[in-house]
Formats: structure tokens, C-alpha cells, sequence
């Protein structure tokens, strides 16, 4: 997969958040790459992007609580 650098902004929380989540920041670039696919690309149903989501996240080793987890947080 053809990956990018980009600069996002965030809430305080989440920047900390993730600065604090090294061991996990490979799974969480790849649930934020995800997802801004979804959301930029062609529309689909919010449960077919779910299924989706889920599906590519376990794939590459995410746990379902973990990824439960990380949508659960705002």
C-alpha cells in the first residue's frame, strides 16, 4: 500500500492520546487511514463501512475490543 505523511488537527486529547500510544500507532495510522478513506471516498452505507472497517482491522492484528476502543473515544 502507497502511504503519505499528512498534518491533521486534533483535540488536545487525542494528540496526547496517540503520542502516548507508541506501541500502538502502526494499528491506529492504519484505522485513521481507513476511515478517511471512507469518508472521502464514494458513499456507502454506515454499516457496510463498519463491516468494513472491522474486517481490514482485524486483518492487520486489532483486537474487536481493541477497535471497539479506539470508536468509542471522542
Amino acid at each position: 500500500m502507497d502511504t503519505r505523511e499528512i498534518t491533521i488537527k486534533v483535540n488536545a486529547e487525542a494528540a496526547y492520546g496517540y503520542a502516548a500510544a507508541a506501541e500502538e500507532r502502526e494499528k491506529i495510522d492504519l484505522l485513521l487511514s481507513l476511515r478517511l478513506s471512507q469518508v472521502t471516498g464514494p458513499s456507502a452505507s454506515l454499516e457496510q463501512i463498519t463491516r468494513e472497517t472491522s474486517q481490514a482491522a482485524r486483518a492487520r492484528g486489532l483486537t474487536e475490543s481493541e477497535l471497539d476502543g479506539l470508536l468509542r473515544e471522542e
